[in-house]
């Protein structure tokens, strides 16, 4: 069949009013679908229109292609929870098979439906989906006075995240668990994390279908590092090292000169606890690393780290670079953190980044400086050297410690 006359695939977005809450054009649209494809959950908001019905198999992501391409030529309809296209599978179906080949007709969100609930600016509320992603993604949307929505994977997700605040320092947070958002069984329920996050809390029995808003307070005593800046330049205090650590003055610049972007990819080579890598993922929506790290008591560390400051889905590949860097996804921006001197390493990462894409290469010794220097010299960019003295106690005095200079080399790949 010719492409231009192969139909759209339809997306309906579907509230908890179900076939009520539908506009006549959604109405529609599910009438004429010859295939019409949902969870079990929203197949059973809409009736029996005739159409073939198609439930989602559990996970749902790898079935998608497949679907798609055993019903290709019908009338597909697929049901979606809220606006398909706002953590739904309306961005996946655009990613397939692209914006021409399928029409979004959405429905209220769950954040704007809770937005509304609350009285909250939507443009000022935080959001954050559990939703196949591990709890610990909460964690760096955490600040007292904040406002923030999960998205709730299950019934189970209210009481996870109840204990993931107590144990932070935030049990003060006050959780409005909302259930059903606009359906005929909508129910508010409300108390603070501490009293939630037992066996008995007031959110034992949540439906699954549920919205949590949170309004964080932190615990009286709570020690630092909480609160935690989203802008790159954490506390040394806030990683778990073994001193293999790239210090925060030095990590702020250096972040700098990577320049993270939404949906942009970082290697971190050489990664030690992980923090350049680590803040790379916090600095914008979208933004991805690989950790790369020779030692495996390390590599395990940075997954603490990545977990504790609400990047659980870091990568991290254990192996000596450059042979680990082998079958990588090419990046954007490269991080030499260590390792300058091995045979190979920046050559490999040089010639690895995408067209535009930068590198940061540091160095502390002698030995690294030239090599620093060389790359300089042959490829041009830019060397910046960084001297950070800190005030420390000197017998009943206060005296500057300087640390090591460490000096950077930054270059894009034209």
């Amino acid at each position: 069949m010719p492409a231009a006359s192969v139909p759209p695939v339809v997306v309906v977005g579907v509230g908890a009013d179900g076939w009520d809450g539908l506009s006549s054009a959604a109405r529609a649209e599910v009438a004429a679908a010859e295939v019409l494809v949902g969870s079990v959950r929203q197949l059973a908001l809409v009736p029996d229109t005739g159409a073939e019905r198609v439930a989602w198999p559990s996970p749902m992501l790898p079935a998608v292609p497949g679907v798609l391409s055993r019903h290709a030529g019908r009338k597909v309809c697929v049901l979606a929870s809220g606006d398909p296209m706002f953590h739904g599978v309306g961005t996946t179906l655009v990613r397939l098979l692209g914006a021409g080949r399928v029409r979004v007709l959405p429905h209220p969100s769950s954040v704007s439906l809770a937005c509304a609930r609350m009285g909250w600016p939507v443009e000022d509320t935080g959001v954050v989906s559990l939703v196949g992603r591990p709890v610990e993604s909460l964690n760096r949307s955490l600040w007292p006075g904040g406002r923030v929505l999960v998205l709730s994977a299950d019934g189970a997700t209210p009481r996870l995240v109840a204990r993931l605040l107590r144990d932070r320092g935030y049990g003060a947070t006050v959780m409005t668990v909302l259930e059903r958002l606009g359906g005929p069984a909508e129910r508010t329920l409300t108390g603070t994390a501490i009293e939630a996050a037992g066996a008995g809390g007031w959110c034992a029995v949540v439906d699954a279908l549920n919205v949590v808003a949170l309004e964080v307070r932190a615990d009286p005593g709570t020690a630092p590092p909480v609160p935690l800046s989203p802008v790159a330049g954490l506390p040394d205090e806030a990683y778990e090292h073994d001193g293999q650590l790239t210090k925060r003055e030095v990590r702020a610049v250096t972040l700098a000169l990577l320049a993270p972007l939404p949906g942009r990819l970082l290697w971190d080579v050489g990664a030690g606890a992980g923090s350049v890598a680590i803040e790379w993922s916090r600095a914008a929506p979208g933004c991805e690393a690989v950790a790369v790290e020779a030692r495996a008591d390390r590599a395990e560390r940075i997954a603490r780290n990545a977990a504790s400051l609400g990047v659980p889905g870091l990568r991290i590949v254990t192996g000596t670079a450059p042979a680990a860097l082998a079958g990588l996804d090419p990046p954007d921006a490269v991080f030499v953190g260590g390792g300058a001197t091995v045979p190979g390493m920046v050559e490999t990462c040089w010639a690895a980044l995408r067209p535009g894409g930068r590198i940061v290469v540091t160095a502390v010794t002698v030995e690294s400086e030239a090599v620093v220097a060389s790359w300089h010299a042959k490829t041009g960019g830019e060397l910046t050297r960084i001297a950070v003295q800190r005030a420390g106690g000197l017998g009943g005095f206060t005296a500057w410690r300087p640390a090591l200079p460490v000096t950077l080399w930054t270059a894009v790949r034209p």
